[in-house]
């Protein structure tokens, strides 16, 4: 489970297996037991949550909006792509 950067207590990750065929680019956020999902193409979008308030998710929305580039680089750098 790759971890790609930590803000404020949340964990943001990829698992190192993205099904076959590979999904396409996202994201997990953990926070204790609490876990969301979000797709970064052809925007960042909230895939599924777990946990958290909407409060929470539009926060998180906004952080991987802000690390985009960087996840995506990690993500391709990862998988070879």
């Amino acid at each position: 489970m790759p971890k790609i950067f930590e803000w404020n207590g949340y964990r943001f990750f990829f698992f190192s297996n993205e099904g076959n065929p590979l999904e396409l680019c996202h994201v997990h956020a953990r926070k204790g037991q609490n876990i969301s999902k979000f797709w970064l193409e052809p925007h960042v979008m909230l895939d599924s949550s777990w946990g958290m308030s909407s409060k929470e998710l539009n926060e998180l929305e906004r952080i991987i909006s802000e690390n985009k580039q960087m996840i995506m680089e990690k993500w391709n750098e990862f998988f070879n792509l």
